[in-house]
């Protein structure tokens, strides 16, 4: 489980810490990385699940363990240089907009097995499985397809480029048990976990 930290004051953070929590995730790297000077890595596995602009990338690989949201070949390729000019190699899932809707981030189904043949040849990208956000709905149950198709594109991928993908990074606080009969091995829990967040001033019910 990964706890979605976005809005959630450090010193919450540091309780759920001592709770037991050890999986952070962030969707913004200026958050990140304020985060990260109070909280340090010791214990903690950081999480970029939002969506990474080119500039920030540098930022990126030096707070955060795992990228969720990569969504097109090109930031692939982009953290890959980077990565291996810092002398780091960086776990990567890439991101499907299995709902197709338009302005979600994500590569097409159609385009995923060529991006991840690419992205699998480049050394400085762990490549290790796929994430997605599955389409707003009213009732968990009614997320289970995208779920399904998330899981059914990662099968059918690594039968046909003979590439192991063993992480599906899907479900949040209204599915993730959805999302785990499906075969999610990390779900991003924050609401469930902090409640509606306040940080700074802005209210945060994601």
């Amino acid at each position: 489980m990964i706890g979605a930290s976005k809005q959630v004051a450090p010193e919450q953070l540091s309780e759920a810490l001592a709770a037991g929590l050890g999986d952070l995730g962030e969707n913004r790297v200026q958050e990140a990385l304020a985060k990260f000077e109070l909280l340090g890595r010791v214990g903690i596995q950081w999480h970029l699940i939002g969506p990474l602009q080119r500039n920030k990338i540098g930022r990126a690989l030096a707070v955060f363990d795992r990228l969720h949201g990569v969504d097109d070949l090109e930031l692939a390729r982009a953290i890959a240089t980077r990565a291996e000019a810092a002398g780091r190699r960086i776990a990567v899932l890439i991101e499907v907009n299995v709902s197709g809707e338009a302005g979600k981030h994500g590569v097409a189904p159609a385009e995923l097995e060529s991006v991840l043949e690419q992205a699998a040849g480049w050394p400085a990208l762990a490549l290790d499985g796929l994430m997605t956000l599955a389409r707003p709905v009213e009732r968990a149950e009614d997320a289970r397809r995208d779920f399904v198709r998330l899981r059914e594109l990662r099968d059918r991928s690594e039968e046909r480029l003979g590439i192991a993908l063993p992480q599906l990074s899907m479900g949040m606080s209204g599915d993730f048990e959805v999302a785990i009969e499906e075969g999610a091995t990390m779900v991003r829990i924050g609401t469930a976990l902090f409640g509606g967040r306040r940080i700074d001033g802005a209210a945060n019910s994601g």
